[in-house]
């Protein structure tokens, strides 16, 4: 209380101490509060330069919400008032900044702003400093009201920056003019795209040039603040020439200039000189300069003390690095590693093995590096890379026999890392038979080698070794009785470990039941895998957090012409083809835009004007089989790239029908606009009525968004839904379309019957067309089970010992639609010696045997 009574005092030293107490003692939810916020009132209409400045100390040393709700109408008049001292407008320009970044919402945008731009011409330069750093941070949120300040800034830059020391008086620090408002001016430039305007432009080139220049210049004092003032000034003119990437001379210039930096005494310049290389080094027009200095980078990891500068030297070596010297740096950074401090050597494995990866012309040079990854720094090597070797591997025919001989020779050692014995026991599990017939690694050679190492791993890798073992079982039978007593051993079949336990029992009864054809089905090589980002890219740039330099090359798309496979950074398995089989969800190496219009200037124009152009992209590749998968299912996944998965849940019950679809955004960046459509043809509107509701249209990265469809069967039809979704990501135009699985089949509901029933019924469906025959070659294995399965899977009732002939299917169902019921009863015989089917349906609609008689045929 006392405090607040001296705040209404006149004299200057009592009201001080009032305003000092409060500044840092007073809670700001206390009930003096209103009394206070009285006090400062008054202060601030006595226009008395020093209470004024006093009122506007405290009101953001405190900086609550409730001083922002009181004061932050008031405090913009002080700030563009004509008559407003000079030391009020600075202390006016810092408290509104203070509010506005406690409380943005509460700062009024109104037209003010237009006349706070103007302060960056104001004679006094405090005030211009301090306007700098509000209209900065205004201009990082709100870049369009606040443009003018571009062409202002540059001008005050310009003045600054060729005026002699001696004309800022007050405002040069030791030979360098103005240095702290250069810097502001500097950093706010880069809140905005280069100026339009030529003038200004050249202007702003000159001014940089000028930076540039005086940096060669001798050191007018030795002094260390002299060399601070001018660096810092220095590397904020880099940053933004950085930040417009536009013009090719002032890039490479700046990028010598920091090449000089690289061999100088000063620790702290090195490290900033190594950190600013990393961003020229993602601009086309620098790279190749940056690229120069790879030896002075190179040197500077093997020589350099710091643990941070050389940390800045490896992120220095991953940027510049690509087709051209990609060996010498991996190299490098291999022999590095064998010395390198601990706390980095996780990141460093990462961009070995993300280097390796980008830029292998040869896969074999990838597997090398990779294994010897392993060996040197085996415990930073994080389970991503290892995945990612064994993802490429099985994806490039080319690389298989040599990497599993690679493997088989590292396995050799005495002492392996356990990662080594990870990707041994995959690779030789699933590629052994490539190096077998070499009596020196001989199957049984092969086995003995892997289960010397298995008592000395962990439960998770000796789990993937008994799986090497049966996979072992089906390529080599030869071994088939050596590794069933390795199962059948009591540490197996009893092991305290429920995984262990339950592998070794179900593979060794798997090799004793199992026929040689249905152990080559199940244990069959691994499909390719299916193009994602890398997983080592996503854990680095994780670790690194956002905007990294791996972001910024991102962002750049990378230079075309130094990664595999063109524009795109495709990973290396990109240019192998996965077979088609393996290939259902029409994942294989398709680009990230899926079936987007092509890239033509006309389809640029239609992208750029129009955020939701008419044209429905054709069906994605795949749709057709992932459809045809869904006939006997109703959940799943529909579809899925690097983008989106659609995911789908349905339940039907006599003709109505509700299904569930999500919508996952599989990257980080939100999805705008995001509309789904459905399209029916005029013939299927008339028989399948769909009702939808609409979805939100931002869905956040990594999210997941359902939209529910409810359906309606009027009579039968043949064709299906198409549902066709349109969004923007990161700026481009992405448009999808895939059949939905709505088919006839969902609205059947199962009739048991009995034999007579059955065949008497058959009869009186005999006219010609009622039934529909289709005899076809099969696609699948035949197996009993699984077409069960199937059968029941498509909604017809399965009817046990109807058919005299025990191997023969029969079922039977009902079509419920709005306006009639369909009785169906269908028939499937098999013929195993000529891997053929003979499938009759008969129904009281010749369309509806049609339709189901062609859906049912697709599935065996």
């Amino acid at each position: 209380m006392e405090a607040v009574n001296l705040l209404s005092s006149n004299r200057y030293t009592e009201k001080q101490i009032g305003y000092l107490f409060i500044s840092v003692l007073v809670n700001s939810n206390s009930e003096l509060i209103r009394l206070i916020n009285n006090a400062i009132k008054n202060d601030l209409a006595s226009r008395n330069p020093t209470f004024m400045g006093l009122a506007l100390h405290c009101i953001a040393n405190v900086g609550s919400r409730e001083m922002a709700e009181a004061f932050a109408g008031e405090i913009p008049k002080i700030l563009v008032a004509g008559d407003t001292m000079d030391s009020v407008k600075q202390s006016a320009a810092l408290c509104l900044l203070r509010l506005y970044r406690t409380s943005p919402d509460l700062v009024p945008m109104g037209d003010w702003t237009s006349r706070v731009v103007h302060l960056l011409n104001d004679q006094h330069l405090g005030v211009v400093t301090a306007a700098t750093s509000l209209i900065t941070t205004l201009a990082q949120k709100n870049p369009e009201e606040f443009k003018t300040s571009v062409s202002l800034a540059v001008s005050r830059l310009s003045r600054i920056v060729t005026s002699a020391s001696t004309d800022l008086q007050d405002y040069t620090y030791y030979f360098v003019p103005a240095p702290w408002l250069s810097v502001k001016l500097l950093r706010l430039l880069q809140c905005y795209p280069p100026p339009e305007d030529p003038a200004v432009r050249g202007r702003l080139t000159e001014c940089l040039e000028t930076i540039l220049n005086k940096a060669q210049e001798p050191p007018k004092s030795k002094k260390v603040q002299h060399s601070n003032a001018k660096n810092a000034v220095l590397f904020e003119a880099i940053s933004l020439i950085i930040h417009h990437d536009s013009e090719p001379n002032l890039l490479v210039r700046a990028c010598n200039q920091l090449g000089q930096f690289l061999q100088h005494r000063e620790t702290n310049l090195r490290y900033l000189a190594l950190e600013s290389m990393c961003t020229l080094a993602s601009s086309e027009f620098s790279h190749e300069a940056v690229k120069t200095h790879i030896e002075t980078v190179i040197n500077a990891l093997k020589t350099e003390r710091d643990v941070s500068v050389r940390q800045r030297a490896v992120d220095l070596l991953y940027a510049m690095c690509d087709r051209s010297n990609a060996q010498q740096i991996v190299a490098e950074m291999l022999s590095y590693l064998e010395t390198a401090d601990y706390s980095i050597r996780e990141e460093i494995v990462l961009k070995v093995a993300i280097l390796a990866e980008k830029y292998a012309v040869d896969y074999t040079w990838y597997v090398d590096t990779i294994l010897n990854l392993i060996r040197i720094a085996g415990d930073y090597v994080s389970e991503e890379v290892w995945y990612r070797v064994i993802q490429i591997v099985i994806n490039r025919d080319d690389v298989q026999g040599y990497a599993a001989k690679t493997v088989f020779e590292a396995l050799q050692a005495p002492a392996c890392h356990e990662n080594l014995v990870k990707v041994g026991g995959y690779i030789l599990g699933e590629f052994g038979n490539l190096i077998a017939g070499d009596p020196r690694s001989s199957p049984l050679i092969q086995f003995n080698l892997l289960h010397s190492k298995f008592h000395l791993c962990s439960v998770p890798t000796r789990a993937l070794l008994l799986s090497t073992y049966i996979k072992f079982v089906n390529l080599f039978p030869e071994v088939k009785t050596t590794i069933q007593d390795v199962l059948r051993s009591d540490s197996q079949l009893k092991n305290a470990d429920v995984e262990l336990q339950q592998r070794a029992v179900e593979y060794l009864r798997l090799s004793t039941v199992a026929s040689t054809d249905i152990l080559a089905t199940v244990l069959e090589e691994m499909p390719p895998f299916p193009e994602r980002e890398s997983s080592i890219l996503a854990k680095l740039k994780k670790k690194k957090g956002p905007n990294t330099v791996t972001d910024l090359e991102e962002a750049k798309r990378e230079r075309s012409a130094d990664v595999n496979g063109g524009p795109e950074p495709a990973p290396a398995s990109a240019a192998s083809t996965p077979s088609p089989s393996a290939d259902l969800l029409g994942l294989g190496a398709a680009p990230p835009a899926p079936a987007g219009p092509p890239p033509s200037s006309g389809g640029l124009l239609v992208d750029v004007f129009s955020d939701s152009p008419s044209a429905v992209a054709p069906l994605a590749p795949g749709s057709e089989d992932n459809f045809a998968r869904f006939v006997c299912k109703n959940n799943g996944v529909l579809f899925e790239n690097q983008l989106l998965q659609i995911g789908l849940k349905s339940e039907f019950r006599q003709n109505l029908g509700r299904m569930f679809i999500f919508y996952g955004n599989k990257t980080s960046t939100q999805f705008l606009n995001f509309t789904p459509t459905l399209i029916c043809s005029d013939d299927l509107q008339t028989n399948l009525s769909l009702q939808t509701k609409p979805v939100d249209p931002t869905v956040d990265g990594g999210a997941q968004v359902q939209q529910v469809v409810n359906i309606e069967c009027a009579s039968d039809f043949t064709e299906a839904p198409v549902l066709n979704i349109q969004f923007r990501y990161g700026g481009t135009f992405q448009n999808v379309s895939v059949k939905l699985p709505i088919t006839l089949n969902k609205f059947f509901q199962p009739t048991e019957m009995a034999s007579q029933d059955f065949f008497q019924r058959w009869k009186q469906l005999s006219s010609p067309q009622q039934e529909v025959q289709n005899i076809f070659k099969a696609k699948h294995p035949m197996d009993t089970e699984i077409t069960k399965a199937k059968i029941i899977g498509f909604g017809s009732a399965l009817l046990e010992d109807v058919d005299p002939n025990p191997a023969n299917f029969v079922g039977a169902g009902i079509i419920h639609t709005k306006t009639t019921q369909i009785g169906c009863l269908l028939r499937l015989e098999p013929n195993l010696q000529a891997q053929m089917y003979r499938l009759t349906l008969r129904t009281s609609k010749e369309t509806v045997s049609q339709r189901l008689c062609e859906l049912l045929s697709e599935q065996f």
